[in-house]
């Protein structure tokens, strides 16, 4: 797939990305290069990917070779770190930004409008092989490129490619999701305690019930309010239990939820990311 990996920056979404890279059976091959300015963590996860991990010393040294470029760091410093790395990349090397805020325009300003780049957009649960990543390559990225990069975050949940427009909106219903996601889980416990089930139990029955019930609706195809009416018996405890969360906005709540997030990616890209500090 690609012979060289480079990921710079080892947060939590560097970790995430490595080590799905690590588990992938086409990857079992590549050499991934690990750059990180606090090189413990670094060393952490090339530890746990073994011989075909290596830790680079500066970000330039880590893109010498690679055929793919991760950029895994705060939105702040991507200007500084792609001027740093520029004139060490390989002349056909793709260049993909994890950044929130940071355009593919901001990009060509920086590293030069014939690179091969890319706009990802993962989630924290990659970190357990249950990512979901909006992928937007700018026109020099083949189809079969984008394909590969795909089949590469693939490995660690799901990836679809979208235009960039849909950015915000991806933020607003999967970048930011799991905090709201996290919180209904909390909610649901919180319920079933107040019922009289011990707390470690009420998590393992929430928890399970959302996964199992996201996974219905991927699996199946069926519309979300299908598989809702489903369940709902009439006069039951199900249907008794929607009209209250009805009465009291759950789903106006998420969707405002969804949209405010969307909302604030928008001003972040405006104002924390500004397209001069790409500029030279």
């Amino acid at each position: 797939m690609f012979k060289t990996v480079a990921i710079l920056g080892i947060g939590n979404m560097g970790r995430a990305i490595a080590e799905g890279i690590g588990r992938s059976p086409d990857m079992k091959n590549a050499d991934i290069i690990l750059y990180n300015p606090h090189a413990h963590k670094a060393e952490g996860v090339a530890a746990n990917l073994g011989n075909c991990a290596r830790i680079a010393s500066t970000p330039g040294e880590a893109v010498q070779e690679a055929n793919l470029v991760i950029i895994a760091v705060k939105p702040k410093i991507v200007s500084s770190l792609l001027e740093e790395i520029k004139g060490n990349l390989k002349q056909d090397a793709i260049l993909l930004s994890v950044a929130a805020g940071v355009t593919l325009k901001q990009m060509e300003v920086a590293v030069g409008e014939d690179r091969k780049l890319v706009r990802a957009m993962p989630n924290t649960p990659a970190v357990v092989g249950a990512g979901m990543t909006s992928l937007t390559p700018n026109e020099h990225v083949s189809t079969e490129e984008i394909s590969k990069i795909e089949e590469l975050f693939s490995s660690f949940g799901r990836a679809e490619v979208v235009d960039e427009y849909l950015i915000d909106a991806v933020i607003g219903v999967s970048g930011s999701s799991p905090a709201y996601v996290y919180m209904f889980i909390e909610a649901l416990a919180d319920g079933a305690v107040a019922s009289g089930m011990p707390r470690d139990k009420a998590y393992v029955f929430a928890a399970q019930t959302v996964m199992g019930a996201a996974k219905t609706v991927l699996e199946t195809g069926e519309h979300p309010g299908k598989l809702k009416d489903d369940v709902c018996s009439p006069g039951g405890t199900t249907i008794a239990a929607v009209r209250a969360l009805e009465e009291r906005g759950f789903r106006s709540a998420v969707m405002e939820a969804v949209m405010t997030a969307a909302e604030k990616s928008q001003e972040m890209s405006k104002k924390q990311v500004n397209v001069n500090q790409f500029t030279k």
